[in-house]
């Protein structure tokens, strides 16, 4: 069985966030080993400068690189444009690939180090728009179980 893995920065507070994430976590556990991973937000204060969020972005980035395992996505706005069946498409060939473990990095506040995401092997973006990262966390936990469910052919997706 597969291993998915959300890694991301900060902890989750709005309970609906974390109900709908531990939702899609259980549903997900009938297709692979799913986990979501959470590294500390790095402190600042209200209006770092330009010099002080390109180290809170590394610092956040290195704790990232710490859990990410296996083959890596970012959650980048910058990243390739996918539908939910290239999704399922794109975990399916990774699996029969011989791929054990996916590993998907979502950014903090300030986004995610370019370091950290040149060093992985794909980039994927959801949308043009900005999310909180609370959310694009259960927009994930999501879509990979909409991509399982795609792979199963179950009446999820329609």
């Amino acid at each position: 069985m597969i291993r998915i893995r959300v890694a991301a920065v900060g902890k989750i507070k709005e309970s609906y966030f974390r109900e709908g994430i531990a939702e899609y976590s259980k549903r997900l556990s009938r297709y692979c080993d799913f986990s979501v991973e959470e590294v500390r937000e790095e402190n600042f204060n209200d209006r770092p400068d330009e010099a002080a969020v390109g180290k809170i972005l590394r610092t956040e980035g290195e704790r990232l690189a710490k859990v990410a395992r296996g083959y890596t996505v970012a959650l980048a706005v910058e990243g390739r444009k996918l539908s939910s069946e290239k999704l399922a498409e794109t975990i399916g060939r990774l699996t029969d690939g011989g791929e054990g473990e996916i590993t998907f990095l979502i950014g903090g506040s300030y986004g995610m180090d370019e370091g950290l995401k040149a060093r992985c092997r794909d980039r994927i973006s959801f949308s043009d728009m900005t999310f909180p990262h609370a959310l694009m966390r259960l927009i994930a936990c999501e879509q990979i179980y909409r991509a399982f469910s795609i792979l199963a052919g179950t009446e999820y997706h329609k």
